[in-house]
C-alpha cells in the first residue's frame, strides 16, 4: 500500500502547507525557496506516476491520492498568489483581470472532482485526455513562473510569462472541462 509512488504522492500533499507558509508574507528569497520546493513537488508528480506504471505498482490509493494532491497544490498556490504581495508590496502577484483565469481553473477543478465522484458511483471511467495533460503543463509552468517572478521582481518577463501561461491554461481548462461535462451529462437523467 505505501509503495514509493504512493509515498511520493503523500509527500506532495505534505508539501502544500510549506508552500502556503512560504507564500504567506514572502521576501524575494522566500519566493526562490518556494520555487525550488515547487519544482521538487512537480518532479515527484511525474515520478510517482512513472514509477507506478514502470514497476507495476499502481494502486487504488495512488489513483485516489494523485489527482487530489495535484488539485490541493494548484488550488493552494493559486489562492496564495492572489493574496501574496509582489516584492514591492504594491499588488498581488495575480491581480485584476488575471484573477479570471485563476478562478476558471479553480472552478473547473471543483466541477471535475464532483463529476468524477458522481461517475465513479456509476462505474464510468473518464480517462485523462492529452489536452488535459497540456492544460496541466501550462498550469504548472504558469504557477512556477509566477513564483519565480516573485524572486526576481526586476525581470518582468518572468511574471508576464506566468500570466500568459495562466490564460492559456484557463482556455484549455474551459475546453477540457466542457469535454468532461459532456461525458457526464450522458449519464445523468
Amino acid at each position: 500500500m505505501l509503495s514509493v509512488p504512493n509515498l511520493l504522492t503523500l509527500s506532495r500533499i505534505l508539501a502544500v502547507p510549506l508552500l502556503v507558509f512560504l507564500l504567506w508574507k514572502p521576501a524575494p528569497w522566500d519566493y526562490a525557496i518556494t520555487f525550488v520546493l515547487y519544482c521538487i513537488v512537480g518532479i515527484t508528480d511525474y515520478f510517482d506516476g512513472y514509477l507506478a506504471r514502470a514497476q507495476g505498482l499502481t494502486s487504488r490509493l495512488g489513483q485516489f491520492l494523485d489527482p487530489i494532491a495535484d488539485k490541493i497544490m494548484v488550488a493552494a498556490v493559486l489562492v496564495m498568489l492572489m493574496a501574496s504581495r509582489k516584492a514591492d508590496g504594491d499588488a498581488p502577484i495575480i491581480e485584476n483581470w488575471s484573477v479570471i483565469p485563476a478562478l476558471v481553473i479553480l472552478l473547473r477543478e471543483i466541477m471535475v472532482s464532483g463529476l468524477r465522484e458522481f461517475l465513479a458511483e456509476l462505474k464510468v471511467l473518464v480517462p485523462v485526455s492529452a489536452l488535459a495533460k497540456w492544460k496541466t503543463t501550462f498550469q504548472l509552468v504558469a504557477l512556477g513562473a509566477l513564483i519565480l517572478g516573485g524572486a526576481f521582481p526586476a525581470q518582468h518577463w518572468i511574471h508576464l510569462t506566468g500570466i500568459g501561461c495562466l490564460w492559456v491554461a484557463a482556455a484549455l481548462t474551459l475546453v477540457t472541462g466542457w469535454d468532461y461535462l459532456r461525458v457526464g451529462l450522458k449519464h445523468m437523467d
